[in-house]
């Protein structure tokens, strides 16, 4: 079943995180320059309006949330306000902006940059240590997306829109670094393009396709597993989330829509869940 859980029309909803500490979730409308947060149990829905565009949002173990924006590397307090710029690693790069990340296992945060006009590979992938050094990893990247490790934590999956790929990388847990990249998936434009990604606790890979009105599940060889077509078409990304980690959170857009598209797909830009056959794994917190 898919149930659109908030019809929130965010402009470009993105980056679901779910919160074990809170059992809610947070994701963020970049465009529309806010942080959602919406608990399933009791319904409540809160709505958080930030100076910045946000791209990405993590707790953080000390408190707060750690997050990327077109400023830079931010930090926050609790109740999502008071943000300070810790790093811009870009400031020359004003075509830039931070877009998709997420938590290692080890709690570094992962969040890459991409070219708001998705042309050129201006975009890198950094890592944001518990220090709050930001490492540059690799650069040439056109637009920064779906993030996401398997079980063991031996490969990262990384996706650049812009290229239609999902890479995959053989990753060290305990050093954070990556080495042998190569394509894990290749995605035909006319399924739309791979944007957010999560990985299920069978090491299979979920992808949100833009523009393509679907999510697709693939299987360790980046195979197509499963297509759950959405109501919608632009969804963004995904997230297991629930008691038992077997909803899957699936956040949408509806940037650039023309009138009848929106008249076509008026949920577009809303919040939905779906019950899946799996579980997922829990997120982790920023280590700093």
């Amino acid at each position: 079943m898919i149930d659109c859980v908030w019809p929130a029309e965010t402009i470009l909803g993105e980056a679901p995180y779910w919160c074990p500490e809170e059992s809610v979730l947070y994701w963020v409308d970049i465009d529309g320059k806010s942080i959602f947060r919406f608990d399933p149990e009791s319904g409540d829905r809160d709505i958080f309006p930030q100076e910045y565009e946000f791209g990405c949002i993590a707790k953080r173990a000390k408190g707060g949330f750690i997050g990327g924006t077109n400023k830079g590397i931010v930090l926050l307090a609790n109740d999502l306000t008071s943000v300070e710029i810790v790093s811009n690693p870009e400031p020359n790069l004003l075509e830039n902006r931070f877009n998709d990340g997420k938590c290692d296992r080890r709690g570094r945060f992962w969040a890459g940059t991409a070219d708001v006009n998705e042309i050129d590979p201006t975009g890198s992938l950094y890592c944001v240590e518990e220090s709050l050094i930001v490492d540059r990893h690799f650069s040439n990247i056109i637009v920064s997306n779906g993030l996401g490790w398997s079980p063991d934590n031996r490969t990262m999956y990384f996706t650049d829109s812009g290229l239609q790929i999902i890479h995959a990388f053989d990753y060290d847990i305990v050093t954070g670094t990556v080495a042998n990249r190569r394509n894990f998936v290749v995605v035909d434009p006319l399924d739309g393009i791979p944007d957010g990604l999560t990985v299920d606790a069978e090491g299979y890979v979920w992808s949100a396709h833009w523009g393509g009105s679907r999510i697709s599940r693939y299987d360790h060889n980046g195979h197509v597993d499963q297509v759950i077509e959405m109501p919608v078409p632009m969804v963004t990304s995904m997230a297991f989330g629930g008691k038992n980690l077997n909803k899957l959170f699936v956040t949408t857009a509806r940037l650039n829509m023309e009138e009848d598209q929106i008249k076509a797909a008026p949920l577009s830009g809303g919040l939905f869940v779906l019950d899946v056959d799996c579980e997922g794994l829990q997120e982790t917190s920023f280590c700093g």
